[in-house]
């Protein structure tokens, strides 16, 4: 089996991807919380749990994607 260069690409893209929101997720989450006498408050911290689950969602895609492209997608047996 060989590696599929393009999928891995889009794999380490998709990596990066997730790197960003894993530092994102918790700068916004901290300005939430630093202020939690503002007005937009709720906001602000449903922003953060938003980025925070779907930091997590990519990550466990990403890998998958990665997986994939060096030992190929699961055949399925009939």
């Amino acid at each position: 089996m060989r590696t599929d260069k393009e999928m891995l690409v889009k794999g380490i893209k998709s990596l990066a991807y997730t790197v960003l929101l894993m530092f994102l997720a918790p700068i916004v989450l901290y300005q939430a919380f630093k202020n939690q006498e503002n007005i937009l408050f709720w906001p602000v911290l449903i922003v953060g749990l938003i980025l925070a689950v779907a930091a997590v969602a990519m990550g466990f895609y990403s890998i998958k994607i990665v997986v994939d492209s060096m030992f190929g997608p699961k055949k399925r047996k009939k």
